[in-house]
């Protein structure tokens, strides 16, 4: 699962959350460099969101690898109240909140993030058993997953990702692999 290429609020320190923006100019050649560094797959996949769904393409046309639909189950957080802010503007309106890993009300849960990723990437995994897929999806998303894996909370930056090992029918159906940034460089823009 990668994150996608730098969008219009990344490079604007703006958490997007689950505004449908679109990749900066950067943010496609990101896409294209990753994808001249990945394998092929049986699919790929990414979330509704554009950002996520233009890199998914790109890296897919470059492969010649199919493209499914895309799965609203792999959005990003829906981050409620902050949607748009910075970070200056979160601080002045909710003093403390970043700090203290604190969220507004109308932000989502993380057991609601877990509940509907894990289901997206049963039923992907169901579909194409014993394949691989890539999954282009959110910063956020893949963050919540592995701390609900017991992973260490790191930073992933546009074109990052881990791997997942999904086995349907598990009693512990996904296994979380390490970090790894597909562009070996710091991050550009935080996923907001």
């Amino acid at each position: 699962m990668l994150r996608h290429g730098q969008s219009e609020w990344n490079a604007q320190g703006r958490w997007q959350g689950q505004a449908d923006i679109e990749l900066t100019d950067l943010g496609v050649d990101q896409a294209r460099a990753a994808a001249q560094k990945l394998g092929m797959f049986d699919a790929i996949v990414s979330s509704d969101l554009l950002r996520a769904r233009t890199t998914a393409t790109i890296i897919a046309n470059s492969l010649g690898a199919g493209l499914m639909d895309p799965d609203v189950r792999l959005r990003e957080t829906h981050v409620g109240e902050w949607q748009g802010l910075t970070p200056s503007q979160i601080e002045r309106d909710w003093p403390g909140y970043l700090e203290s890993h604190q969220r507004p009300p109308g932000f989502e849960s993380d057991e609601s993030i877990v509940a509907r990723v894990t289901d997206a990437l049963v039923d992907i995994a169901t579909q194409f058993a014993g394949g691989e897929v890539l999954v282009v999806a959110h910063a956020g998303v893949i963050r919540v997953m592995r701390r609900s894996h017991k992973k260490v909370d790191s930073r992933i930056s546009n074109l990052g990702g881990c791997q997942f090992i999904v086995r349907p029918g598990s009693p512990s159906p996904i296994e979380i692999g390490d970090v790894v940034d597909l562009l070996e460089h710091g991050a550009i823009g935080e996923e907001l």
